[in-house]
């Protein structure tokens, strides 16, 4: 009897690295997007060191394109306006820790391109682009996919469904789980431009967060370009036009830095920044990874790197699964240990206090942050226990020790 494909919605960078594991160990693959291609857009741009070892045990070659294209940013500064003092973690602190002791700034899609590419050379894999899932339906062996094309309703038997889907993940929501948290009242303003920060900011890295009484704010360099957070003002109820208007991000660009004339805009966006995780990461022969079962808000970068340690811990007992019989509801159920809980202690607590320690206005909370962020970048013990709790490595460690 042929083995039935695991079927794998979503191919961003967690349904990607899943599909690119299991191609390598002979296990059939439908891998689907609802997109007509792999999206080119302002999402998620830092590589922590785990996901980079990660990335480079898939083998193909993978880790030499990204680290080539991408920029190695070593370092990352904690800048204060008001005072300017300027706290700089240096990563390579974690050189005895780690095979990569730095952050790859580098756009996601260009992980997934990179990936896309792999996959075309396994004859085991399918990849489905203008396919969206409508829902499913488990048998004692299988599932059966319903997905949307331009053909109309189709449906697909796979002995398992992984969501990958997003934080709108139709296959969560088909399950009937929770998606449990909240939604933060501002929303976040990412813009792109090309002008050099770098030549008007003394010893700029290029990832900073910057704190200011008016607007705090990220400014991170990717390989290409500059990139700019901002968070809006919930209280003037602003239009999303508004926001989005020449006028409003000239204005937030010149108070970062006021140079003469306008700055050049690339992409810009403008998204709701949600703390969320799912009740349960599994229902059956349907589990999630990714933002699909966690999201937070961006500051500390854990978002995309959190789905890629999904995948790798999944991919694992999957292989168990279907290449040596392991029973898939205990596999699933130490998934769930590891990744769910994980996501509760680590991921959540850390990312929100990241924004609590950004946006305090208080004077006293301002000093008490950077005297805490100056003092441990520049104690080599404290700074390398801040390095590997902000990189990763901790949280990583943590959760594949659970049994």
């Amino acid at each position: 009897m042929n083995q039935l494909p695991i079927v794998i919605c979503g191919a961003g960078p967690a349904g990607s690295v899943l599909a690119l594991y299991l191609a390598q160990r002979n296990i059939p693959i439908i891998l689907f997007e609802k997109s007509s291609s792999l999206p080119i857009d302002l999402r998620a741009s830092t590589f922590h060191p785990p996901s980079l070892e990660m990335i480079a045990s898939l083998g193909n070659g993978v880790i030499e394109e990204i680290l080539t294209k991408g920029l190695i940013a070593d370092r990352y500064q904690y800048r204060d306006r008001c005072t300017d003092q300027v706290a700089c973690f240096e990563m390579d602190l974690l050189a005895d820790e780690t095979p990569y002791p730095f952050r790859l700034q580098l756009e996601q899609y260009e992980l997934t391109r990179v990936i896309g590419d792999k996959l075309r050379c396994y004859d085991n894999v399918e990849v489905r682009f203008g396919h969206r899932l409508v829902g499913y339906n488990q048998g004692l062996d299988h599932v059966d996919v319903e997905i949307e094309t331009d053909l109309g309703i189709q449906t697909i038997r796979g002995s398992f469904l992984v969501g990958a889907d997003g934080a709108q993940s139709q296959a969560r929501k088909t399950s009937g789980i929770q998606y449990s948290g909240f939604t933060y009242e501002e929303k976040f303003l990412v813009v792109s431009t090309q002008f050099p920060f770098e030549s008007v900011f003394d010893d700029l890295a290029w990832v900073n967060y910057i704190a200011d009484p008016e607007e705090w704010c990220v400014v991170l360099r990717t390989e290409k370009i500059w990139r700019v957070l901002f968070p809006t003002d919930p209280t003037k109820h602003q239009s999303e036009d508004t926001l989005l208007s020449d006028d409003f991000i000239q204005e937030r660009l010149h108070h970062l830095y006021n140079k003469a004339g306008d700055y050049d805009i690339g992409h810009r966006t403008l998204y709701k920044v949600n703390q969320r995780v799912a009740e349960t990461y599994y229902k059956g022969r349907m589990v999630l990874v990714g933002d699909a079962c966690h999201i937070n808000n961006p500051l500390g970068g854990m978002g995309m790197n959190g789905g890629i340690h999904d995948a790798f811990n999944l991919a694992k007992k999957l292989v168990e699964i279907v290449n040596e019989g392991a029973d898939h509801i205990a596999k699933f159920e130490h998934y769930n240990r590891q990744r769910r809980d994980l996501a509760m202690t680590f991921i959540q607590q850390h990312t929100i206090a990241n924004k609590q320690l950004m946006e305090a206005t208080d004077e006293k909370i301002q000093v008490d942050r950077q005297r805490f962020l100056m003092a441990s970048a520049a104690d080599p013990v404290k700074a390398k226990e801040f390095l590997m709790e902000r990189a990763m490595i901790d949280c990583v460690r943590d959760s594949e020790a659970v049994l």
